[in-house]
């Protein structure tokens, strides 16, 4: 069961507004980190995906309405280019070996990940996501995507030159910097996403950057923990129910779900305390 089935706690989630097109009902998928590989959560809304992120401070509490929500966690969702979480898959999917550029493959059979099946979720944005990364050959009414370097290489750089533009709008300091210095944090918040082989190193040796510098996290450039099932602060709040292990820390938790579906309205204890007074 994934962290999230079987949850009825309310939780606080900042997210986009959904666009006008699509019904606007969002669906939760279990999908890989595209450098750990490892589980992480994603929000997709109306065609939009979203990377989900955990923040908790020691003590804390919301407003939510006229009730009081308990767990004073945030949950954050920013938009997230799918081009990062399809290229791993794509590159595994070509099957190149030495100068050979790889095999075709239909987009179905690329998406198709074992024990993921939230990839399927993301074939309605995989074509536009990812053409221009590809070469496409088009047979009857069936098309087949091979990944191409040359093109996955110019698409790095223009994200490279957005990033760069941005961060000199979100900081002044940055127009007092060498350049170099700028493009190589523009390519450490791109390794976030990626592996160093083949793209970081790929992109690097274009941009004549040393892959050690760039590795370096970017100065303040804050990253909240991604929501992942194996997550030790996502557990913590949102339990499976299926799982009969609970640590202290999770026990406390179940104990204050009961006194959340017993909480009154907020507007019901001030008229309370108002009639006491008269």
């Amino acid at each position: 069961m994934a962290w999230w089935e079987g949850v009825d706690e309310t939780r606080l989630l900042i997210a986009p507004v959904p666009g006008e097109t699509g019904n606007g009902i969002g669906q939760m998928l279990s999908l890989r980190h595209p450098k750990s590989r490892n589980t992480a959560c994603y929000l997709l809304v109306n065609g939009l995906l979203q990377e989900l992120h955990w923040f908790k401070q020691s003590y804390g509490s919301w407003f939510v309405g006229d009730y009081v929500c308990e767990d004073g966690s945030l949950y954050t969702a920013t938009p997230v280019d799918p081009v990062f979480i399809f290229l791993p898959i794509f590159e595994e999917a070509r099957m190149k070996k030495g100068d050979d550029p790889g095999k075709f493959r239909q987009l179905d059979e690329i998406v198709f990940i074992s024990g993921y099946p939230g990839y399927q979720h993301l074939l309605s944005i995989a074509e536009n996501s990812m053409q221009v990364l590809c070469d496409v050959k088009e047979i009857g009414s069936s098309k087949f995507f091979r990944l191409d370097d040359s093109k996955v290489l110019a698409w790095l750089y223009h994200k490279v030159c957005e990033l760069k533009k941005t961060l000199s709008v979100l900081d002044k300091n940055y127009a007092a910097r060498q350049e170099k210095d700028t493009l190589a944090d523009a390519v450490s918040i791109l390794g976030e996403y990626m592996k160093d082989e083949p793209w970081l190193k790929l992109l690097c040796n274009h941009l004549k950057l040393d892959l050690a510098e760039a590795n370096r996290k970017a100065p303040d450039v804050e990253i909240l923990s991604t929501v992942t099932e194996s997550n030790p602060g996502s557990q913590s709040v949102l339990q499976d129910k299926g799982s009969d292990k609970k640590s202290t820390r999770t026990g406390k938790q179940a104990k204050k779900a009961k006194v959340e579906t017993e909480s009154k309205s907020i507007k019901e204890m001030f008229s309370r305390a108002s009639r006491r007074r008269n």
